[in-house]
Parts: C-alpha cells; structure tokens; sequence
C-alpha cells in the first residue's frame, strides 16, 4: 500500500547556470495529486563552477568522471546546507536532477553529473535520480521529462512553456501529451550578456535597445532543426555547433544580436502554440525577461498567456523532478513514450539507500 503523503527535496540545475535550484515539496495523493511548494532557494554557481560546467562539454572521459566526482561532493553539501539551514526533517527522498553535461540522444548518450552513489552515502538520505538514461537506452530523446507533471499537476493550461536555458513546450494532441524543446533561451541571452558585462540581461533591457537584423532573423528561422518532426530535444552541442557560429558570422553589435534573438525566440513559440483562445502557462527564469514577455505577447495576441507565483514560476522544474522521484518510489510510469519517443512509457531513475 502506497502513501499518501509526501515529503521530498526536488533539485535541478539548468543549463543556464543560473544555480542550484532546491525545493521543499508536500505532496498529497488522495482523490488527485495535490502539492505545495514550501522552502526554496537557489544557490548561485560560484564563477569557478560556471566556467567548469560551461567547458566540460570538452572535457576527456577522465576529466568527465573527475568532474563528475567533485560535482557529486559539491551538490551533496548544497543540499546538506539546505536541510539543515531550513531546519527540514522526515525526508522520504531526494529527487535530484544532477546537472547536464552531453546530450546526445541521436548517439545513445546523455550524461548528467551529481548522480553517483556517492551523494546518497553523504546525505544518507533516499536519493531519486539519473532520471535522463533510460529513456535513451529505450529508444528516447531523454528529454524533455517535465510533462508528466503537466499532465498531472497543470492539465487546465492547454499548453504549459517553460523559458529556461532553452524553451519547452507540453500540450495535448489527439489525447496523448507532446512535448519537445522549441529553442534555445538564455544560453544564447546570457552568453551575449556576459560578453557586455552582465550576468544576465536584466528585464530584458539590453535587447531592448537593439535593433533586429531581418538577415540574421531569416537564417535563425531557416535552420533545420525548427523544421523538424517531434519528438526532439535541444543541447549545447546544438547552440555551440549551429546557432553561436551563424550568430558570430554577423559583425553587428551584440545588442542588435540579443535583440534579433529575441525575436527569433518569440516566433518560434508563436509557431507552435497555435490554437486560438487557448490557455498557455508560462514558468521559467525568462518570464522576468520583460521584453521577452512583451515580444512573445505580441506574437501570442489570441492567447491568454498566464503567469503563476513567484516560486511557481522559479521553482517549476525541482517541483517535478520532485513529482518525478515520487512516482518512481511508487513504481509508476515517470516518463512518456509520446513526449520523448522511446519504446514505452516507463518509470526511470535510480534509487539509493532504498530501504532508508
């Protein structure tokens, strides 16, 4: 017999290198799932883990397994600091999404660090995690995971968006959830930012001022990838390989690159949340890009867009990482054929210190 209640940490790392994300989540399983969201924080990277996680997509096999090691130690004091800092007790489980080094589905790999043994015999805690790999082993993209909670948590939004490193999309088609990653966000944003300076373009403004390049804006739209079938996922090998070398080919300023891609960004969300007078829910660090929000209004004018509470909007994805590691405790179906295009629907990850 399967609990009702539960008490677990959710835990994620994007691929913005915005941070740590940790949440405290009560879920209450009874005539349906309930949850509240209750302490969060996100802890910074420090500017020496920034530059290790931006450059370990070139790292050897065994500078991978040392990374890995030492990220492993790092996240385990993070999430050992927030237990004790919020004073947090009867823990049923981590669910720890590690963070993303390679993504490459097409070669039967992906490759997500802080997922060892190790982190449970530190914590001594149940941990939930490695969520990505068998769902490439089955076949999938092993990503994108996040829509088993929308279809469970947030099934009223006809589509639910994520803006984030890149943006995500879920929705119901012929009564199956599809989902898949639109285009790349704030690894492209953030990158022009920190080359003017700036951890980030606040509100948006940056981009603001800058002008768009029809030329370039043609070409972004033109890549392949757009054109594209789903089920399909995006890494930094395709920011790196595809879009920073037709980004760099333009000798404008780096406003005026911000600003275009902005409105690649808005467009292709336009392309794919079509249906009119529908619902669409948007977290995700982007949603306090302001100009963004506005472009993507723009583009979005027979949509009613809605924005949730702060800790919603911020702490989405531990959340259902959090969700994720509870149905694998329960042993229940995690992850969707539909979404990622494996064989099967399929409860993954891995458990240690089962029996704690």
């Amino acid at each position: 017999m399967f609990k009702e209640y539960y008490n677990v940490i959710g835990v994620m790392s994007g691929t913005s290198l915005d941070g740590v994300d940790l949440a405290c989540i009560k879920f209450n399983i009874s005539e349906r799932w309930t949850f509240e969201i209750c302490q969060t924080e996100t802890i910074s990277y420090p500017e020496n883990w920034q530059d290790k996680l931006n450059n370990a997509i070139h790292f050897t096999t065994d500078e991978l397994n040392e990374l890995n090691l030492e990220y492993t130690r790092y996240l385990a004091s993070i999430i050992s600091e927030f237990i004790i800092k919020h004073k947090l007790s009867e823990i049923d489980a981590i669910c720890s999404h590690g963070h993303t080094i390679l993504h490459q589905p097409q070669n039967g790999f992906t490759l997500q660090i802080g997922n060892l043994p190790l982190l449970g015999e530190l914590l001594n805690c149940k941990i939930v995690c490695d969520f990505r790999v068998q769902d490439v082993q089955l076949g999938g993209q092993g990503a994108p995971l996040v829509p088993i909670g929308d279809e469970i948590l947030f099934s009223e939004y006809d589509y639910c968006l994520n803006l984030g490193g890149f943006s995500n999309v879920s929705f119901k088609e012929k009564d199956k959830r599809i989902a898949f990653d639109i285009s790349p966000v704030n690894t492209v944003l953030n990158y022009y930012a920190n080359e003017l300076g700036f951890p980030y373009d606040d509100a948006g403004n940056i981009a603001k001022s800058g002008s768009v390049d029809l030329d370039l804006l043609k070409q972004l739209n033109e890549i392949d990838y757009y054109k594209a079938a789903y089920p399909k996922s995006l890494g930094m090998e395709f920011v790196n390989q595809t879009i920073f070398p037709l980004l760099h080919s333009f000798s404008i300023d780096n406003k005026d690159k911000m600003r275009t891609f902005v409105e690649h960004i808005a467009i292709q969300i336009a392309a794919v949340c079509i249906k009119p007078n529908a619902k669409l829910f948007v977290t995700g660090g982007g949603v306090y890009n302001r100009f963004l929000m506005q472009r993507l209004q723009l583009h979005l004018s027979a949509i009613d867009v809605v924005i949730p509470d702060d800790k919603t909007i911020q702490f989405k994805e531990a959340l259902i990482f959090a969700l994720l590691g509870v149905l694998k405790l329960r042993d229940e179906v995690n992850v969707l054929s539909s979404v990622t295009g494996a064989k099967v629907n399929h409860s993954s990850g891995t458990i240690y210190n089962e029996l704690l």
